[in-house]
């Protein structure tokens, strides 16, 4: 007797005992109406749920009637007989997706537009890639979710046949720069290297083992605080390790941007990223491929465009101001204020957006605030998340801050961000743990040499001359973010576990808000304003607790 798939579908779909058997092996449940897909390739996922937007079918018959039995589809190749892809053999895999492209490309190309593309992903790992890359690859917002390798948790002096882990960059290597480059990153290594144990010896005095904290918990706090105050002396060529997931989309219009760009590793990433997710997930990626047409398109573009801006930028007259440290608040929306408590209004209201927008701008100060203290007087936590309302209100900043720091900020994506090349102009950050101990020449002394070299590098290579930078050194540029994503910027990145030099930016940007706009401090109620001499312990201690924690029964 054929079972149905569920009481409250649409359609009432009936499958036999052999189809039921077969659907497990593919979805996490054949009868109710929530279910989620399994053992399959992010190819056919992606091609059964483009197909299923303009079908009759539920998703299950769809998969049953023009997949798992469909003659173009290589699906018992791809899938295999028993339904579970990683006991197959990823060789015949491979070629039974190429086999089989034609189709997913015919099914992707028909039935949606660039937003198919949305529906398969894939997770790729990128080893041996500079500090710099990686940034360049995170630039990508939408889409993607990176993780890459914490300079607070390991250590980045290990060495590999002799050498330190850093970028030998191609055309850098074939100039006449090559020994002075060489020389300067393994200067900053060993300077990194040395300064470890004597740094870890001062914080040790500095910060003595309470008798009460776990000792775990004080080494990972000990090691992130000696590894802070030491990452500026890394060269921007520092390898790191990332992760990276990602939809279709977002793959496409990455590969896209790495042929296109300027430095040879990011091309070389670019053609081994499209090499390797052509092995899973092809017809996602087929148009970046170098010789096709939708690259060849976007490759002129961006040469042109590129072209036109130099041009404009080599006319332009430009005084310029000497620059100092800092963040700087250099706009935002005076009707912000009205915007917002117009929109938190909107939902409760049958009038139109535009009235009540008006209407708030004649409020007083007081009936403001208590629009804006009704949606944050509840949250208890920062992860509570305030009301879209907040997007409404926008700000730009300025921020000359070390290249370190914005590695850290960098990674909130819902914000838009441009950053000047690296150069060693605008000074570096001395960690104050340093100031006043022997450390403290040494670590300047790295800085000149580097800077000295530097600014021969860049006369010719100005690209290329970047990878010697330390990160110490700062790097000019802007964020221009709604309130609602500042809020989390701030409240998460000012918090006692933090790095102190980004905890600081993220302190000021929260403060210049208040002083330019009063009546949004109360959606920075969870920014942490104190300094904290060991933040991190607080942090370690807690984690160590869950780790050490017994399993919760029933009886509990």
């Amino acid at each position: 007797m054929p079972e149905r798939a569920g009481d409250n579908m649409g359609s009432y779909e009936e499958f036999t005992e052999t189809q039921i058997k077969i659907l497990e092996r593919f979805v996490t449940n054949t009868k109710g109406n929530v279910f989620v897909l399994r053992n399959l390739p992010e190819v056919i996922k992606g091609a059964l749920f483009s197909r299923y937007s303009r079908s009759s079918l539920g998703l299950r018959s769809l998969l049953l009637k023009e997949f798992v039995l469909g003659e173009e589809t290589a699906f018992d190749a791809i899938v295999g007989q028993d339904g579970f892809v990683e006991k197959e053999d990823p060789e015949n895999q491979v070629i039974a997706i190429k086999k089989a492209q034609n189709f997913y490309d015919r099914i992707l190309d028909g039935y949606g537009d660039d937003s198919i593309g949305e529906l398969g992903g894939a997770h790729l790992a990128i080893e041996n890639i500079s500090m710099i890359g990686a940034k360049i690859i995170e630039d990508s917002r939408i889409g993607g979710s990176p993780l890459e390798k914490s300079t607070r948790y390991i250590y980045f002096d290990q060495k590999v046949n002799g050498e330190y882990l850093y970028y030998r960059e191609p055309i850098l290597m074939t100039s006449a720069y090559k020994e002075t480059y060489l020389k300067i990153c393994d200067m900053l290594f060993d300077t990194y290297s040395k300064l470890i144990p004597k740094v870890t010896e001062m914080m040790e005095k500095k910060f003595p083992k309470d008798a009460d904290s776990s000792k775990a918990a004080y080494v990972a706090a000990l090691r992130a605080r000696v590894l802070d105050c030491l990452r500026g002396l890394l060269p921007a060529g520092t390898l790191t390790n990332m992760g990276v997931y990602g939809n279709g989309r977002f793959w496409e219009q990455l590969i896209h941007r790495l042929h296109c760009h300027p430095l040879a590793e990011l091309q070389d990433v670019g053609k081994g990223t499209y090499d390797e997710l052509s092995k899973v997930i092809p017809s996602f990626v087929r148009r970046a491929e170098c010789h096709h047409h939708h690259h060849e398109s976007y490759s002129k573009f961006c040469d042109a465009l590129l072209a036109e801006l130099q041009n404009v930028t080599d006319h332009q007259q430009v005084v310029s101001a000497e620059t100092k440290p800092g963040v700087k608040l250099i706009s935002h929306d005076p009707d912000g204020p009205y915007k917002v408590a117009g929109v938190l209004l909107y939902r409760f209201n049958h009038y139109s957006l535009e009235t009540l927008q008006n209407h708030c701008r004649n409020l007083s100060h007081e009936e403001l605030a208590k629009i804006f203290d009704a949606a944050s007087t509840m949250r208890e936590h920062r992860r509570h998340k305030s009301p879209r309302a907040l997007e409404h209100a926008q700000f730009t900043f300025e921020i000359v801050a070390d290249f370190g720091i914005y590695r850290d900020l960098h990674r909130h994506r819902m914000l838009t961000q441009e950053r000047q090349l690296l150069t060693c102009d605008y000074g570096f950050t001395l960690p104050s743990d340093l100031l006043d101990t022997p450390m403290e020449k040494i670590y300047r002394d790295a800085m000149s040499r580097a800077k000295e070299e530097h600014a021969k590098m860049a006369i010719e290579l100005a690209e290329e001359a970047q990878y010697i930078v330390p990160m110490a050194y700062n790097v000019r540029y802007y964020f221009h973010v709604n309130l609602r994503a500042l809020q989390w910027l701030c409240e998460l990145r000012s918090q006692a576990a933090g790095h102190p030099n980004y905890r600081f930016v993220a302190q000021e940007m929260a403060r210049q808000v208040i002083e330019a706009v009063p009546a949004f401090e109360a959606f920075f109620k969870f920014v942490d304003y104190d300094g904290h001499e060991f933040g991190r312990l607080g942090q370690e201690e807690r984690k160590i607790a869950k780790q050490t924690k017994p399993e919760y029964t029933e009886t509990d």
